[in-house]
């Protein structure tokens, strides 16, 4: 890519999957893959052990690709707070990270993600996973669904003005052009003081 492009890391916070995904993004919205990985941890591993684990992870990623900025899926609450817990606790871990990188991070919503990515803020997870594969060009999808998740997070980071400047509106994709759409009327609506 240019060097006008930005890198990403997106991560899909997670302890027993936690998914990593970089993309490089130039100034017309094009993306193309970097790296996608998922760090592991066993359930019956000490919690202390497991956390060093996904900062390690995240630390070698860091370290071997150089990413510009850092995206994190933004916990939710679920039924099972157990796996809410897990998560908010990795997601610590990975924003602790990028601070002491020095790298800008944000969180964005699982349905940011997804409306980003797919047009829909209510995608499954086969549909981001397949949508993944067409912006990136990949023969298949992503696998697990962890990767692909980490991979939207990126690519919603750069979309959402991660990247150097506007694209032209005939470049974008077609989840792209809604995307685009939807933060035009967020802004006009947000001006009219509505």
């Amino acid at each position: 890519m240019a060097a006008t492009s930005l890198r990403i890391l997106g991560i899909d916070p997670g302890l027993t999957r936690c998914g990593v995904g970089i993309v490089d993004v130039d100034r017309s919205r094009r993306a193309e893959l970097v790296h996608v990985g998922v760090i592991r941890t066993l359930p019956d591993t000490p919690l202390g052990e497991r956390l060093a684990a996904v900062a390690d992870g995240i630390r070698s990623v860091l370290a071997e690709h150089r990413p510009d900025a850092v995206a994190v899926e933004r916990v939710f609450a679920q039924h099972n707070s157990h796996t809410v817990m897990g998560t908010a606790q990795a997601s610590g871990v990975a924003l602790l990270l990028a601070a002491e990188a020095g790298l800008p991070a944000a969180t964005h919503t699982p349905s940011e993600v997804k409306a980003a990515v797919t047009g829909y803020g209510t995608a499954d997870k086969k549909q981001v996973q397949a949508m993944i594969a067409r912006i990136l060009r990949l023969d298949a999808p992503p696998q697990p669904a962890d990767a692909a998740d980490a991979l939207a997070i990126a690519l919603c980071h750069a979309w959402r003005g991660g990247s150097a400047a506007p694209a032209e509106s005939g470049s974008l994709t077609p989840a792209q052009r809604a995307w685009a759409d939807a933060e035009r009327v967020a802004r006009t609506y947000i001006r009219s003081g509505s």
